[in-house]
């Protein structure tokens, strides 16, 4: 081999110029420790090579480099003294020149393993191939292969001191083979460290290319500054530890995405919900009990028992913070000031108030939130709600809570409700979207519901039912004048001295163009009176208007509500019931009349099964008090026909069993019902006269229809404290143990028809329920 050897000793550089300059053989030994300044005999291997040197050289650094060639081995026989360098008696060692077969075997499995690594090899010169495969001498290749090989200095010291052929051969064929499996596998993780490389190079390439591209078009410029804002927002957001570790990681995969991935912008609308949402900002505004219960008395008239029980939830709320009070539920008809309620509430608290619109919402993900993994996916409108808000104590409104829905193929929004209601779990309430918990334990809420029968039992039992019933005559006068009138003139752009409606205007509008438990009706009638007057203003016809009774007809038309009462009842077989509805009490007719025939029972006006029996009992019950109501004819031979009018609108009921009972009783006897008395109760077989519910909704439906006298089930006398006191002082009750009761006090003298005087000269009636 041609080698470059550098040398730095005295004694070595001496050695190297005596030799060039005598032209004399050079002689390479190893020593046994590279550390040996100075080595002696027993520092240096016996067994080296002889070189001759084919050039030296000296560089500006100092240093000397001689290129040798190597030309056979010799044994150090003995050390000689007296020069300044180390000079040796040696032997030159011959190769034997012999090649059997065993030899020649191996000399072909040599040359295929060397050429093997070799290909393994970059950048490998074909002369170097093409020398291995000429190589005639076994023991000479193997030398070659030695010296090239990346072998430790004393594994090609063993090699240069194996003197026997095939043993040196077979020691660097182990060499070989462990050198080939290294190379496979360095290759092996060269190509896939390639292939990795070149996809990020690919990458990296492609996205310089559109960096450079959206350079030229003006866009994502801001890219970089945008996803830094989004991280100081992400930090500033207040999150609980898992939640802001959940968005870093969430971060981290943003900023790998491009621009131009449809699922960059999801990522980013993701975050930002999560940015926007007000993890740990809260009002802080400290409850004041007096001012609470001043700005109920500002915003609602009446509902007395209602303040009170709002003012108690406050003072709750503002002794203990931390406390989980109960879900307050109002429940009541339209129109009167549920929702207005709510926004009071949060008035006094100081808090933001937000409403969620749960009527016809049949989909769990409208509760709980879409997956991510559906496009265009959102948050439930719990979580859009909280985001609307700003804070996580807001009041929040469920309205319409009797109107969820239920599919078989989107969920129960129901059973959804239930964790966001239920104090000791909302802490953690997981959206779908978000996938993270949100504690809704300091969100106020409050819900609103018509009827209490559509809500699931597990979800009611969650809540604290609260009755807002509907208001008297008065009550609605007072709030007319108090808010309505008011926010219909500003409504339409009047002044207050520009338009004047005075009480007793307010007063026919109540009683014959409405008859509603709430307002709204109302509302609409005086925004109609009010609109009159602004076209005249408008037109300059006129600069102010007071409208008073007479201005009525003209303006809204004939009244709308009669005085059906006394109209009805003037007849035998007529007898007026009182029913609840979701939207309020009302009252109905109950009419009978009887034909020849064979002793049938017909009943028409969409009654419901309920009803049906009733009408059943009473007439059953009539039969078995002929005598005693003095009816003389024989049943069998005629039909009797119980109607009750509104036909178009569905009944149900038991409560309407003593309208019926009297109604068949007037009939049969000839007498006529009082038409100033309106009744209700279930009936037994012997004559009792049963509790029914809704009183409180029954009464005010009977004195806005002008009814004077109301007889209820004398068990039902406990539900007096609920209704208003001027309902209260105005109608006079009557209280039945048995059907014989409501027959003395109801029905006329047999001899007397009733007087108009005995009659209410305003009354009024609904024809439906």
């Amino acid at each position: 081999m041609i080698l470059p050897v550098t040398i730095g000793r005295e004694m070595s550089v001496a050695a190297a110029q005596y030799a060039v300059k005598n032209d004399r053989p050079l002689g390479l030994i190893l020593q046994r420790d590279p550390a040996v300044d100075t080595p002696g005999p027993d520092d240096l291997h016996v067994v080296g090579t002889v070189a001759q040197v084919l050039r030296y050289v000296t560089t500006p650094d100092g240093s000397h480099h001689v290129v040798c060639q190597g030309e056979a081995r010799y044994r150090i026989r003995e050390l000689l003294g007296g020069h300044p360098f180390l000079v040796a008696r040696v032997d030159r060692l011959k190769e034997p020149e012999a090649v059997t077969k065993e030899l020649e075997a191996q000399l072909l499995q040599l040359r295929e393993r060397a050429a093997q690594a070799l290909e393994l090899l970059p950048q490998t010169p074909q002369e170097l191939l093409q020398a291995v495969k000429g190589f005639k001498s076994p023991g000479a290749l193997a030398d070659l292969i030695a010296g090239f090989m990346d072998i430790t200095p004393a594994e090609k010291q063993s090699v240069l001191e194996t003197l026997d052929v095939p043993a040196r051969v077979n020691t660097v064929l182990g060499f070989l083979a462990h050198r080939i499996e290294v190379l496979k596998l360095s290759r092996e993780i060269d190509e896939r460290t390639k292939a990795t490389m070149d996809e990020r190079q690919r990458e990296y390439v492609l996205r310089e290319q559109m960096r450079q591209i959206q350079k030229e078009l003006g866009e994502g410029e801001g890219a970089g500054k945008e996803l830094a804002e989004l991280a100081e927002a992400l930090d500033k957001a207040g999150m609980p530890e898992e939640v802001a570790a959940h968005a870093k990681k969430e971060l981290k995969r943003l900023e790998r995405m491009p621009e131009a991935s449809g699922e960059y912008s999801m990522a980013r609308t993701y975050l930002d919900w999560l940015v926007e949402l007000p993890w740990s900002k809260t009002s802080d505004t400290p409850i004041d009990i007096a001012g609470a219960r001043r700005i109920l008395d500002e915003d609602h008239f009446g509902l007395g028992k209602v303040k009170r029980r709002i003012v108690e939830f406050l003072a709750v709320r503002k002794l203990n913070p931390e406390g989980h009070g109960p879900i307050l539920c109002f429940v009541g008809p339209p129109g009167v000031g549920k929702t207005s309620l709510g926004q009071s509430i949060a008035r006094a608290l100081g808090r933001k108030f937000v409403r969620v619109a749960l009527g016809g919402v049949h989909d769990e993900a409208e509760i709980r939130g879409h997956r991510r993994t559906y496009i265009g996916a959102l948050p439930g409108n719990i979580i859009q709600s909280i985001k609307k808000a700003g804070t996580r104590d807001c009041v929040m409104m469920l309205d319409e809570i009797d109107k969820v829905g239920a599919s078989v193929h989107h969920g129960d929004p129901s059973s959804a409700l239930l964790e966001v209601l239920d104090p000791e779990q909302n802490k953690a309430f997981r959206d779908n979207y978000l996938g993270v918990t949100f504690d809704l334990s300091r969100v106020l809420f409050i819900t609103t519901a018509n009827m209490l029968d559509t809500i699931p039992g597990p979800l009611r039992d969650r809540m604290e039912i609260i009755q807002l019933p509907g208001y008297t005559e008065e009550e609605k006068l007072e709030i007319a004048k108090r808010y309505l009138v008011r926010r219909q003139l500003e409504a339409n752009g009047l002044a207050p001295g520009q338009a004047e409606i005075t009480d007793a205007a307010l007063k026919a509008i109540i009683r014959d163009y409405t008859r509603e438990a709430g307002v709204r009706n109302l509302e609409r009638e005086i925004g109609s009176l009010l609109r009159n007057v602004a076209a005249r203003i408008a037109e300059d016809a006129i600069a102010s208007a007071r409208v008073d009774v007479e201005d009525l007809a003209p303006i809204l038309g004939p009244a709308k509500f009669e005085a059906e009462v006394a109209l009805r009842t003037t007849l035998p077989g007529v007898a007026t019931g009182l029913a609840w509805t979701p939207v309020g009490g009302d009252i109905l007719f109950v009419e009978a009349s009887r034909t020849p025939g064979a002793g049938k029972l017909i009943l028409t006006g969409q009654l419901g099964e309920v009803m049906k029996e009733s009408a059943q009992a009473a007439l059953t019950l009539v039969k078995s008090r002929a005598a005693a109501l003095g009816i003389a004819d024989n049943l069998d031979k005629a039909d009797v026909h119980i109607h009750v009018p509104a036909g178009a609108i569905p009944k149900d009921g038991p409560s309407a069993g003593v309208a019926m009972y009297m109604a068949l009783a007037s009939l049969l006897t000839g007498r006529t019902v009082r038409s100033d008395t309106a009744m209700t109760g279930e009936i037994s077989l012997r004559g009792l006269v049963l509790p029914v519910g809704g009183i409180k909704e029954k009464v005010l439906a009977a004195m806005r229809a002008g009814i004077r006298r109301v007889m209820l089930p004398a068990r039902n006398r406990k539900d007096l404290v609920d209704v208003p006191e001027a309902a209260r002082a105005e109608l006079e009750f009557v209280w039945l143990e048995t059907v014989d009761d409501a027959a003395r006090h109801a029905l006329e003298p047999a001899e007397a028809a009733p007087h108009a005087a005995d009659r209410p000269v305003d009354a009024g009636v609904a024809a439906g329920v």
